[in-house]
């Protein structure tokens, strides 16, 4: 069974005259004959039935009619479906992000897409730079808002947001916890809770690289890849953690109520650098409309 016949069928069916469904069509009405018969004996029934007086539906015809419109029509709009997403009209862009692009970043860029493209949808997913990095490999992901930008040659990354500040978490009853902030060669001594590299690769060697800095050891006693988890650690024993800022203020450190602080560090301030990435061969037309979307000045930092 093939579309043409379907549409053939379709157009005796309005015209109920081969002669004219034959001139509407651009064929011959042998040709629509022959069709015809192909399409009945697919069906294994009779659909038309003529004499030298009229051309009529049979009742199996007249159902057949109804489907075969469905069919056709559907086919139609995938068409225009890909079509559209061919040229950049609709479609789907799926977009990583992080705490500080959630509030920075993404409400500007989606208030920009829903006016310029509103046919284009945009699947949020809230992830760790790791894991982002992982979707845009393996495709789940087309574009990435993380910390720090990959080497590798099958990617491309903007700046979007600098300076994002890493703080210490501690629990109230830590001897940090009523101080403003700690220089972070106070660090030396203390029992840390660090996460997997592989989590968050910008922010695991910030935090090294302020260490080797001041010329202290990191005692990393526990692991915990959730910053909640973290949190909770922290917050029944004396060790400290870290956080972004931007991750301490949503979880809500230092309010009434909540177990865990944030203490700002200094000398140094360990930072971060937001970026977008998105593969550098990428077919998806949607992906470069969003990213004209992202129109963060730079500097846009973050006040500590």
């Amino acid at each position: 069974m093939e579309l043409r016949h379907l549409v053939s069928f379709i157009a005796l069916a309005e015209e109920l005259h081969f002669g004219r469904a034959a001139l509407r069509l651009h064929i011959t009405q042998p040709s629509l004959s022959a069709q015809l018969r192909k399409l009945e004996k697919s069906v294994g029934a009779q659909l038309v039935a003529r004499n030298s007086h009229e051309v009529r539906l049979t009742a199996a015809g007249r159902e057949f009619e109804i489907q075969a419109r469905q069919i056709v029509a559907q086919v139609e709009r995938a068409a225009r479906a890909a079509r559209a997403t061919a040229e950049g009209r609709s479609g789907t862009v799926n977009v990583g992000y992080n705490v500080p692009a959630s509030r920075h970043v993404l409400p500007d860029a989606l208030v920009r897409m829903t006016e310029r493209h509103p046919d284009i949808a945009v699947s949020l997913w809230e992830k760790r730079t790791g894991p982002q990095l992982d979707g845009l490999s393996d495709g789940t992901l087309d574009v990435a808002l993380v910390y720090g930008h990959p080497s590798t040659a099958g990617f491309r990354y903007r700046r979007m947001l600098h300076r994002v500040p890493l703080v210490a978490v501690v629990g109230r009853g830590h001897r940090w916890a009523e101080r403003a902030g700690v220089p972070f060669a106070e660090l030396a001594g203390q029992e840390c809770v660090l996460f997997a590299r592989e989590q968050c690769p910008a922010m695991y060697d910030v935090i090294f690289r302020a260490a080797a800095q001041t010329r202290i050891s990191l005692t990393v006693g526990h692991y915990a890849d959730d910053p909640g988890a973290t949190a909770h650690m922290v917050s029944v024993r004396p060790m400290v953690g870290f956080a972004s800022l931007p991750r301490a203020i949503s979880m809500g450190m230092g309010t009434p109520g909540s177990s865990s602080i944030a203490v700002k560090l200094v000398d140094p301030v360990p930072t971060l650098d937001l970026y977008a990435v998105w593969r550098a061969e990428e077919d998806n037309p949607a992906v470069s409309l969003f990213l004209d979307c992202l129109e963060a000045p730079e500097p846009a930092r973050i006040p500590a």
